[in-house]
Order: C-alpha cells, then sequence, then structure tokens
C-alpha cells in the first residue's frame, strides 16, 4: 500500500451524525472528525419523522469537507447507522415520505395485534430476534393496519444506510448487519424469512439483495462526483448497523466462540450487551430471556440483549436544561459521586422509560410506585439511573453465561459510554469483572477498518482488531468489593422483575 490511506466513515446515530477521516498507515489508524451535526426527529402533523433532506445536506457537507482537506486521496467511504427504520421507494424510485422514526407512536400495540395472527414461538424459530415493538416488522404491521397506501406502492425497501448508500451511488441493496434487525431476516438461511411476511400481509417484492459488510458498491453518482470532487473513492459496505461496526472494534484478541470468555457492551443512548458467536443460538431459553441474534461483520453472529442505556441520563440532562438548570456532563457526574449510593433503582427497560416528557419526573414515580426512597437532586437521580444500569448488566451477564455455557471474564466497553467512567467502574463492581473500556469512537473505527479489509490492507477482521489495539488506549477498571452490590441485588431484581 502507498504511505497513508484515507477512509471516509460517514456515522449517522439516532441523536447526532459525524463525518470522519481515517488515516492509516498500515500499522495504526488515525481519527481526524470532519463534520459533527445534530439529529432531532420532527414531529410532522402528529408522526415523528427522521429529518431526511438536512441530514444527506450534512453527509454532502462532510463529504467536501474531506475533498477540502484530502483532495483525491480518498481511497473509499462507508455508512453506518442505527437499525430497525427504513425508507420505501415507489416504482420510480420516489422517496414515500420521510422515513419514521421508531419512537413514533404507530407500533404502539402492534406486537400484540402480530401476535394474535403468528404465535411468538414461529417468529422467534424464523428470525432469532429479540420482541421490541420497534422493530421493523411491526412498523410495518402497524402501515398494514392502517391501511397505508405506500406499503402498496412500495418497490423498494432500503433500511436507513442501505438508504444513503443507494443516494451515494445508486445502487440498491440491503446490507446483512441491518438486515438482521427487522425480525423479518432468518439468521440461519441467511435470507428474508418472507413466509412470515405474507402469513402478516405484508409484501415481500420489496425485499432486495443482500450484500455483505465489504462489498463494493462503486463510484459515487456522477453528480455526486461532480459536487464532492471525490471523483476516486469507492463506497464500501461497512458492517452498517452501528452495533455491528462497534463490536468490529472491539480491542480483542480473541475471535468468535460458542463459548466466549468476553463480552461485549455498546454504550450510548442504547446499551447493547452480548457476545460474539460463530452460529445464531436459537432455542426455547434465548426466546424466554428475549435475546437476538443480529448480524455481525465476517459471517458471525451478535448474540445480544438490547438494554435502555444514556438515553434515560440524557434525557434527564435535556429536561433540566430546559427549565433554565444547563449543567455539564462533568457536573452531573460530579454531582452522582457525592449522592449516597444504591439508595433506589430503577427498571431502565420499563415501558415507562421509553419516551417520557419529563425523564426526572418518570424516575421519581417509578421508585414510588415500587415503594422505595425517592431520588430528589440532580446527583440523586442520575445515580440512581447510573447505578440501575450497571445491575441490568450483572443480569445480562448472567444471562450470557446461560446461554453460552462458559464463564466470561471480561466485558469491554466500547462507544461514548466509555467517557462515563462512573458508569464503567459501577459496572465493574456491580458484575465483578474486569471492565476494558474503549476505543471511544467505536462505531467509526468498525467502519473504517471494515473498509480496509475490503481495500486489502488489512487481512481479516483479527489483524483489524490488532491495529485497533496498537492505535487507542483503553482505560482497565478492575471490580472493588461487591458486598454492598450483592446485598441490593435482590431489592434491583424485585423492582426489575428479572424480565
Amino acid at each position: 500500500m502507498s504511505d497513508q490511506r484515507i477512509y471516509l466513515a460517514v456515522d449517522l446515530g439516532a441523536s447526532g451524525g459525524r463525518v470522519l477521516a481515517g488515516r492509516f498507515d498500515g500499522k495504526r489508524l488515525k481519527l481526524e472528525e470532519l463534520h459533527r451535526f445534530g439529529n432531532e426527529p420532527v414531529n410532522l402533523a402528529g408522526t415523528l419523522v427522521w429529518d431526511l433532506p438536512r441530514l444527506w445536506s450534512d453527509v454532502c457537507d462532510g463529504l467536501r469537507q474531506a475533498r477540502a482537506k484530502f483532495g483525491k486521496n480518498v481511497t473509499s467511504l462507508g455508512v453506518d447507522t442505527w437499525g430497525v427504520d427504513y425508507a420505501l421507494l415507489d416504482a420510480n424510485d420516489q422517496l414515500l415520505g420521510n422515513p419514521i422514526h421508531y419512537r413514533d407512536a404507530r407500533t404502539h400495540g402492534m406486537l400484540d395485534k402480530t401476535l394474535e395472527k403468528v404465535s411468538r414461538q414461529e417468529i422467534f424459530a424464523e428470525t432469532g430476534l429479540q420482541f421490541m415493538e420497534i422493530s421493523t416488522l411491526y412498523q410495518l404491521a402497524a402501515m398494514r393496519h392502517q391501511r397505508s397506501p405506500q406499503l402498496d406502492m412500495a418497490q423498494s425497501l432500503l433500511l436507513i444506510p442501505d438508504l444513503f448508500h443507494w443516494f451515494l451511488t445508486g445502487n440498491k441493496f440491503n446490507e446483512f448487519t441491518n438486515a438482521t434487525t427487522t425480525q423479518f431476516f432468518n439468521p440461519a438461511k441467511r435470507d428474508w424469512a418472507t413466509g412470515l411476511l405474507e402469513k402478516l400481509d405484508i409484501p415481500t417484492s420489496m425485499l432486495g439483495e443482500i450484500a455483505a459488510p465489504g462489498t463494493n458498491l462503486g463510484h459515487l453518482r456522477p453528480a455526486l462526483r461532480d459536487e464532492t470532487g471525490l471523483s476516486v473513492a469507492q463506497v464500501i459496505l461497512p458492517g452498517t448497523h452501528d452495533t455491528a461496526s462497534a463490536v468490529m472494534a472491539v480491542p480483542t484478541a480473541s475471535t468468535a466462540s460458542a463459548r466466549p470468555d468476553w463480552c461485549y457492551i455498546s454504550s450510548g443512548t442504547w446499551s447493547l450487551m452480548g457476545v460474539e458467536v460463530p452460529e445464531p443460538v436459537i432455542n426455547d431459553k434465548c426466546l424466554e430471556l428475549n435475546f437476538t441474534n443480529e448480524g455481525g461483520v465476517e459471517d458471525t453472529v451478535r448474540l445480544l440483549r438490547n438494554i435502555t442505556g444514556l438515553w434515560i441520563v440524557q434525557e434527564c440532562r435535556r429536561v433540566w436544561n430546559q427549565r433554565g438548570e444547563d449543567y455539564s456532563w462533568t457536573e452531573l457526574i460530579e454531582m452522582a459521586e457525592q449522592a449516597p449510593a444504591l439508595q433506589s433503582f430503577i427498571h431502565p427497560d420499563d415501558p415507562s422509560f421509553g419516551a417520557p416528557t419529563d425523564m426526572p419526573a418518570a424516575i421519581k414515580l417509578f421508585c414510588e410506585r415500587t415503594h422505595q426512597s425517592v431520588p430528589e437532586s440532580l446527583g440523586a437521580i442520575i445515580r440512581c439511573a447510573l447505578q440501575s444500569l450497571a445491575l441490568r448488566y450483572r443480569l445480562v451477564l448472567q444471562w450470557l453465561e446461560q446461554l453460552t455455557e462458559s464463564k466470561i471474564d471480561t466485558i469491554h466497553v466500547v462507544g461514548g459510554g466509555t467517557q462515563n467512567k462512573l458508569l464503567c467502574q459501577m459496572t465493574a463492581d456491580a458484575c465483578d469483572r474486569q471492565v476494558i473500556a474503549g476505543p471511544i469512537e467505536a462505531t467509526a473505527i468498525g467502519n473504517i477498518m471494515m473498509q480496509a479489509v475490503a481495500a486489502g490492507d488489512v487481512a481479516s477482521v483479527a489483524e483489524a482488531r490488532g491495529v485497533i489495539r496498537e492505535s487507542f488506549p483503553v482505560d482497565v477498571y478492575d471490580p472493588a468489593s461487591n458486598a454492598d452490590w450483592n446485598a441490593s441485588w435482590d431489592r434491583f431484581r424485585d423492582i426489575s422483575g428479572m424480565s
């Protein structure tokens, strides 16, 4: 390879996006942020939608900045985003509306309505996926329930990263890792579960060809090449589900195993906690524990549980900011450190924390309803949320060990949540495991290194993880005495219902 490769990662999250450049010299990777922007949904006449035109405009701004910075030296680029959401195109490849946000109310009750037609056991046997009302399956079921004409007009269904890759190249594919988040993909057959959709009267002709991470989609559209100046760059599919890219960036020397000794937490708005295994785990126990089998890079499977993550504290801060109490994250964590420990707990995945208008009030109400001490100060509220999340991790860790029949010694935390040192130490203490935190920008790093693998600059995912270990620092948290956490464990399990 030449002295340096430049790869671009377009990393779109549920609250913000970035365009980052990765400079790779063959041994180490360095990241440089080119453009950062917000990603707030918009309420249009009662429907919560993504602001797609503005997001696309921001992506193009980032590409233009890449051209100004690196000229024609950009090797390739790829897009990763959140899962489950999608856009529909008609026969003329025209968008049938802005993509609807997964937190929109249209899916309320749709899981139960769907189970009236197809049993939980059958859906899980076909998909191996965790049951969440936000999944694409229930979004489409909601469209059918509402007799949406868009569903019958649709000729193509593109998940959000598929949509952006189509914007970039004009090529339509459904990338593997994000397709597995829909709950109508069969991970054993590695293809769409069309029979399941047909039972729900959902058309299947709109589903596209499945493409693997590393697939080369070619150059940018001609007009976009002229606009951005990126005439040489190729567009490469990373693991387009952001968690798939984040897991690729876990700095471990181990490969996927049916008996893993490490797990990961991709920590951000959501916490995705799981293990990397070679084959899907689809059995009664997995169904009972509501785990999910999602696709990973290099044909692996991410056996994981979705956990409501830092969304809860993010929403607390947003509400306080609106009231004029504009505290930084550092200030809030310092307040939480000073608050009394292990006084009260919430169940992070309780529906009351899905989209409340006032998250601090929702936390207080939950504690009151479960006959606990009600946190009053800002620090006590944040501490309640964080220690509850750490204990939720402990529960999911136990379940992972049951499903894999193995002892997990190390928890790798990647993503933005690694910057929350209090939560990292709480996780080590509550779980009684060593926590290795980093890298922070795991999603973008995994995106970029998948491009490097596709280009042949790195031989494999294992070698890419070696590059990541050499390129980015980590913080290690050893568990302190967890006697107090053990004493709180039964209380937490009682309020969480062990679900």
